[in-house]
């Protein structure tokens, strides 16, 4: 991801949202930001194009289900 961001001449985390916004009108994602910077790096990341190369590239080290899963582990047997 960060070659192609070098090639691209922005961000890592811009490519990332781009392929995010590549992968259909039924996935939004939605990026924390903690500086206005970031908040402009975000919004620019909606005029990257990318290439059906540029997917491949990426869904090569980017498998289906990688991301999947529970977000926080199970904590229901915890008692407090």
């Amino acid at each position: 991801m960060r070659s192609l961001a070098a090639e691209r001449g922005v961000t890592a985390g811009q490519i990332a949202l781009a392929w995010l916004l590549a992968q259909g009108d039924d996935v939004v994602p939605i990026p924390g930001t903690k500086r206005r910077t970031y908040l402009a790096q975000n919004l620019a990341s909606t005029e990257i194009s990318l290439a059906p190369e540029d997917l491949a590239r990426l869904d090569a080290v980017l498998p289906v289900g990688i991301a999947a899963g529970d977000r926080s582990p199970d904590m229901s047997s915890v008692h407090r």
